[in-house]
């Protein structure tokens, strides 16, 4: 894995994708941040050797090169899932890429369904830990410790410093931030009645399915990491509705606005 990193870096870099200072992965319905981006470069994913192919017709599959409140960011506008038939390695694989081009932070947002039933849709949650429910890890494969320690330290996975920023941000601006547990199920189908009851049990505050992999790498390659969930329903077992995708993204657009005003004061200041 280590040459195929070194490989799509390489090619990135001579497309013009130099020395970026921060990493962004944006969640689903949540792409409105690049109308604040000087774009330097862009590149579909399935043009980069090795890089996986966004499946999921929302996630537009490219990444952005650019400047945003004065630093040279790197964006990827699309992830990838492990209900798109990826393996752990392959969703986690472009934080490495984004590390090898040299991000010395990354910035991850997600949409999620709100377990915590004080959290409202198009709020925003802060996360502060996560339970993996996606039975595996990107660090399960022969060679992992040639590329970091093979027993990652998860005690503190999301960095206080850059999260303190945001919630000093929420503050300034008015805008409601919860702060909470995330949790990471395969899917693609949405929760039973009974799923929702138990990750209330076991301590969750949000579910979706993302953004754990990533994490995971980023604690694995020392780089800070911090993580919002843009909350577009709300999980309650006892008065459950059905959720459509097009529901979701209505609500994540509604929530933009303040994610982007967190993630821009966030960059500036870090």
């Amino acid at each position: 894995m280590k040459q195929y990193i070194e490989e799509s870096a390489f090619f990135l870099r001579e497309r013009g994708f130099e020395t970026p200072e921060i990493g962004i992965i944006l969640g689903t319905g949540l792409g409105q941040l690049l109308d604040h981006v000087e774009v330097i470069a862009e590149m579909s994913y399935n043009h980069i050797p090795y890089f996986p192919t966004a499946t999921v017709e929302f996630h537009k599959g490219k990444l952005i090169y650019g400047t945003l409140a004065g630093k040279k960011v790197i964006i990827m506008n699309g992830r990838f899932h492990v209900y798109e038939g990826y393996t752990f390695q392959d969703v986690s694989y472009p934080v490495r890429v984004m590390h090898e081009l040299g991000i010395k932070k990354l910035l991850v947002s997600n949409a999620a369904g709100a377990i915590n039933l004080d959290y409202k849709k198009s709020e925003i949650m802060l996360i502060n830990d996560h339970i993996n429910l996606q039975g595996g890890s990107p660090l399960a494969f022969k060679g992992v410790s040639k590329l970091g320690h093979r027993f990652t330290d998860m005690s503190a996975p999301y960095d206080n410093e850059m999260s303190n920023i945001i919630k000093a941000s929420a503050k300034e601006n008015n805008i409601t931030l919860h702060e909470g547990v995330y949790a990471s199920v395969v899917g693609p189908q949405l929760e039973t009645r009974a799923e929702y009851r138990y990750m209330k049990i076991i301590g969750a505050d949000a579910v979706g399915m993302s953004t754990v992999p990533e994490v995971i790498v980023a604690n694995h390659l020392d780089l800070p990491v911090v993580a919002v969930s843009v909350l577009t329903d709300e999980c309650d077992p006892e008065n459950l509705e059905p959720v459509n995708i097009e529901s979701i993204m209505a609500a994540a657009a509604k929530a933009q606005p303040a994610m982007i005003q967190l993630f821009t004061d966030l960059i500036e200041r870090a």
